[in-house]
């Protein structure tokens, strides 16, 4: 069986870049965070695998990020290398995938913005 994409949700904040890969009761989960790039697989509920590889926009620091898994999806926080630089896209190339999508429910200005970010951050490393 071929291996699929797994629809991915991004948004920008000031500090962080949050992806969230949507795949319901996720098996054998991969996240691979390097400085320009993340690299993800599973297997969702039927088996099937799912990959993505995605190089970024821009550099991030690998170190300072990290990943979270639930029932219905992976959620990553990643750490931009350069703060409060706005991000037009997630990935490198000016390609928009048919399985990438703009989280436009958590999308927002990003004005006084930092302090939610900060709980929003600790609330899922909790």
């Amino acid at each position: 069986m071929a291996r699929q994409h797994a629809r991915t949700l991004w948004y920008d904040r000031p500090k962080y870049v949050f992806m969230e890969f949507c795949v319901e009761d996720s098996t054998d989960v991969r996240v691979l965070l390097e400085d320009h790039r993340v690299v993800f697989s599973c297997r969702n509920g039927d088996g099937v695998e799912l990959y993505n590889e995605i190089e970024f926009y821009a550099k991030v620091n690998s170190k300072d990020s990290q990943d979270k898994r639930s029932g219905r999806s992976v959620t990553c926080f990643v750490r931009k290398w350069k703060e409060k630089v706005a991000w037009p896209r997630l990935t490198k190339e000016d390609i928009k995938p048919v399985w990438l999508s703009v989280d436009y429910d958590n999308w927002r200005d990003w004005e006084g913005d930092e302090e939610m970010e900060l709980a929003q951050v600790e609330h899922y490393a909790e």
